[in-house]
């Protein structure tokens, strides 16, 4: 009975660890688990895929072998504190660290062992912050909501701004990658064919990017192991022992990974190429992962073929130069203004340019600062959800104007 105890107590405590990496497959199965319609299309998915990846694929209009495909991308930043607020150059060193791997531009590449080198490649995928939002109006691709919520977990809360979060752009236009601070894990992802409004990657702020990170995930490939997930890879184990990950060039292996591994290892009959543990979907630390291989390539780049789970991206609208306008304020009307009024989730406050910097703050009846916030925009916006229904004042320095929580 001890030793039966002792066995389980080891395999919880290595999930435990496994899970501080990637929490998709599981999530994934709850989602499938949840619904019917998750299950079916994510079903779909994978059939495309296992008919558009291979060596023969005459059964999709794959996309032209040369063309480099971009993505925009929109960050939606949930903090509860300032330190949580991560800067936009740490946002950057994420889309850098993105390019840079998905490229094969990494300089560790030579690391990569002989024997995996001709495998090794150049995926032609890159990733930009979105110029243009959903609704044709210039945009950082930058999306910042303070939240009351300490800790996020892998339900999806962080995707709606009724539970403290916020909600995806359009899924066909964008990848939508959520910063937050997460209980466990470092992140997670949808899979093709995943409910739009949900559709995108979810990233600890303790892994995102290359700036104001440490430990085992300070170079940002956390984003670069979820995004692989978000474009159709598995984990390289194929998520069972021996399992397949249904990519033909990366050797069948036994299990994950954990930390910096070095040297030869083989498990899985896998012979003299041994396990590929420095592929971006084993579970290894940043500094010891430096490749994807052709055959992870070719499924990635089949999720945009003609009738793709992500072709609608190659004609995205947040790529398109800006076609809308904000409407200038009528000469003689205040400076600043908020809108709707009332409001039940977010609310807008306009504001002149002197503002960006400075601190405004929302007032409950009882004169308690419920909410603080530092101006980043003259257009900045305010998650109120959490707030119960009632009235309110934004107040700053010459600022006062109240509105009506629904």
């Amino acid at each position: 009975m001890r030793t039966l105890l002792l066995i389980v107590l080891l395999q919880a405590c290595l999930f435990s660890i496994a899970q501080d990496r990637c929490a998709s497959a599981d999530y994934a199965e709850a989602m499938k688990a949840s619904s019917p319609l998750e299950a079916h299309r994510v079903a779909e998915a994978e059939k495309f895929l296992q008919k558009g990846s291979g060596a023969s694929t005459t059964n999709a209009r794959t996309i032209a072998p040369n063309l480099v495909v971009k993505i925009p991308v929109v960050v939606h930043v949930i903090y509860k504190n300032a330190a949580e607020n991560i800067s936009d150059a740490q946002v950057k060193s994420q889309i850098e660290a993105l390019n840079r791997d998905f490229r094969k531009k990494n300089s560790d590449t030579l690391n990569t062992p002989e024997r995996f080198r001709s495998l090794a490649a150049d995926i032609q995928i890159e990733f930009y912050l979105a110029t243009t939002d959903p609704n044709g109006r210039a945009t950082s691709g930058i999306v910042r909501k303070q939240t009351s919520i300490t800790n996020f977990y892998n339900n999806d809360k962080i995707k709606s701004s009724a539970q403290g979060g916020d909600e995806a752009w359009d899924s066909k236009s964008y990848l939508n990658i959520w910063v937050g601070k997460l209980i466990s894990g470092a992140g997670y992802s949808s899979t093709p064919g995943s409910d739009p409004s949900k559709d995108g990657v979810v990233i600890n702020s303790s892994a995102f990017g290359t700036i104001n990170v440490s430990g085992y995930y300070n170079m940002g490939r956390t984003a670069t192991h979820e995004i692989g997930h978000w474009l159709g890879l598995k984990h390289i184990w194929g998520d069972a022992q021996c399992g397949d990950d249904g990519v033909s060039d990366t050797p069948p292996q036994s299990w994950y990974t954990q930390q910096c591994p070095s040297g030869f290892r083989s498990s899985c009959n896998n012979g003299d190429l041994g396990d590929m543990y420095m592929n971006y979907m084993d579970y290894t630390a940043d500094a010891c992962m430096n490749l994807f291989t052709a055959g992870q390539r070719a499924r990635m780049r089949a999720t945009f073929s003609e009738g793709g789970p992500r072709e609608s991206l190659l004609q995205s609208k947040g790529a398109k130069e800006p076609w809308a306008t904000e409407s200038a304020l009528p000469e003689g009307t205040a400076k600043h203004s908020i809108y709707p009024n009332p409001a039940k989730d977010e609310l807008n406050v306009s504001l002149g340019a002197e503002w960006v910097g400075k601190t405004i703050s929302v007032i409950n009846m009882n004169g308690t600062i419920v909410q603080s916030v530092q101006v980043k925009s003259v257009a900045q916006k305010l998650n109120i959800s959490t707030l119960k229904a009632g009235m309110y004042f934004i107040k700053g320095e010459g600022l006062s104007e109240k509105f009506i929580k629904l």
